[in-house]
């Protein structure tokens, strides 16, 4: 790594009407730096990465890049100022080739105003054997694994000439596979000069990808540390301003009648046979790679995707779930992995947000009971500790902890015996996770039955009663809580037992 700055940025303030979200924040990156950006949802990592991508203008302050003052007023003014952000949700585009999407809007082109697509074939070619992708220039996007398409991402920033490179929770949806081929990559554009600023909530990876890490709380700038220097208690509490003394948060108790049976699920496709038990108050872990089929079982018990074969009992009864609709009568509640593809209106209220799932309990005749709405509403704010200036405000507003606060609020309004969460911590800061878990170990204290599907093994291993192996659209084994670690259940996701 080298010791030349590459980008200040300095006092930087940003504003919007009631809220100073950037109050003179400073931060610093070397050239063929990895510089970690930490902080709680809300924290005003989002605002400063928006301030230099040219998203936002910031209200005070300045940034420099190579010791130079620079004016970014546009995302245009980022990018001619080798500045490119590559955000957590993918923003390609999926029915376009892989060339036509590094080239979007810069297409070269041939006799004044064909677009030459061999040039573009030709050099997304060469760029893509630079990395020794396996990927075509003549791929379609949709056709690529995500992180096939995170890759291209990284292809179409670094073909604007990226000197500075922005990563949002690059491994969110990667396979431990994948993690180790972005790792290489990342090395690789270290060594070549770039600075890479990372942002993630996984403290472990931070250790092994990053050199120093800033922290923000609140708006503000609180501190810098080198990675091998800095341990997790003092970060989080550099995070959160205080000792985070119960992260997991789980009082076990004595198993319970089941309350689900799947016997011998299959959806012609790829689950085959899959049988398990959820009990009443319990949280029953499902582990697995990426494509073991997880999710896909969730979708067929919430009626989102249909199964060809085998039996679902609730409360020892056998049923048949067609659609979502039947699964909340039957009391199943799914909150799905993909928040912004599945879960949120960014648009509406929040309020909308927690109540549109039981709205018809307002309705009188062609009146609407605000009086209840705003009770429920008022029920699940305050319960949860969701943090908003008002119920009027747009959840798309809100930080990505507090919105997924809103959608688990949403489920448990509709009172639900079994309450299946995917990735129920994904994106979330450490601070967050902490109140979700507090949050599900007071669900299964109360009677709920808790499904979690984590790629995070040590949240599975600490709030699970018990903990289903998936692999290849089959379970491999349901592991009991005593002597679970993280190497027995990677082992049966795997095969590799000896």
């Amino acid at each position: 790594m080298s010791e030349s700055i590459l980008l200040e940025m300095n006092n930087i303030r940003k504003e919007f009407p009631g809220v100073v979200a950037l109050r003179d924040v400073s931060f610093q990156l070397r050239a063929g730096e990895v510089h970690a950006l930490l902080g709680e949802n809300g924290a005003g990592k989002s605002t400063l990465i928006k301030v230099l991508a040219g998203v936002y203008g910031a209200d005070g302050g300045e940034i420099r890049i190579n010791g130079k003052p620079v004016v970014i007023e546009s995302v245009l003014d980022a990018y001619k100022n080798g500045i490119s952000v590559i955000h957590q949700e993918l923003v390609l585009v999926p029915h376009m080739t892989v060339a036509e999407n590094i080239y979007l809007g810069r297409e070269p082109v041939a006799h004044g105003a064909i677009v030459d697509y061999e040039k573009m074939n030709r050099d997304a070619k060469a760029i893509l054997d630079s990395f020794e992708l396996d990927i075509a220039p003549e791929d379609r996007i949709a056709r690529l694994s995500i992180a096939q398409q995170q890759m291209v991402e990284i292809i179409k920033a670094l073909s604007f000439n990226a000197k500075i490179l922005v990563m949002d929770e690059p491994t969110s949806s990667l396979s431990e596979k994948d993690v180790v081929f972005l790792f290489d990559t990342i090395n690789k554009l270290r060594k070549s000069g770039v600075g890479i600023i990372y942002i993630s909530h996984r403290m472990s990876e931070l250790k092994q990808i990053t050199d120093r890490i800033t922290v923000l709380r609140d708006g503000e700038y609180i501190g810098t540390k080198d990675t091998a220097a800095a341990s997790n208690d003092e970060l989080i509490a550099m995070m959160v301003g205080r000792q985070l003394t119960k992260y997991y948060t789980r009082t076990f108790g004595e198993p319970q009648e089941p309350v689900l049976e799947v016997k011998n699920l299959s959806d012609g496709k790829l689950l085959n046979d899959v049988s398990f038990e959820l009990r009443r108050g319990e949280i029953l872990g499902f582990a697995g790679l990426v494509g073991a089929g997880r999710s896909e079982v969730m979708k067929c018990l919430f009626g989102i995707e249909p199964y060809a074969s085998g039996e679902i009992l609730v409360d020892g009864k056998p049923v048949r779930i067609n659609n979502p609709d039947a699964a909340m009568n039957l009391g199943i509640a799914l909150v799905p992995e993909s928040r912004k593809l599945e879960a949120v209106f960014p648009a509406q209220s929040v309020m909308f947000n927690i109540t549109i799932k039981v709205l018809k309990e307002f309705i009188r005749g062609v009146f609407v009971d605000k009086a209840k709405e705003l009770d429920v509403t008022r029920k699940y704010v305050d319960g949860m500790a969701i943090k908003t200036p008002s119920y009027a405000q747009l959840l798309g507003n809100l930080s990505g902890g507090n919105q997924q606060k809103v959608v688990i609020g949403r489920w448990l309004a509709t009172n639900p015996k079994i309450l299946i969460l995917d990735e129920p911590t994904k994106g979330v800061d450490v601070g967050a996770k902490a109140e979700i878990y507090a949050i599900m170990n007071d669900l299964a204290r109360q009677g709920v039955a808790i499904i979690m599907i984590s790629s995070e093994l040590p949240e599975v291993i600490n709030m699970s009663d018990r903990v289903v192996v998936m692999k290849s659209g089959q379970v491999a084994e349901c592991l009991p809580r005593e002597g679970l670690t993280q190497e027995k259940i990677m082992q049966h996701a795997t095969h590799l037992i000896g």
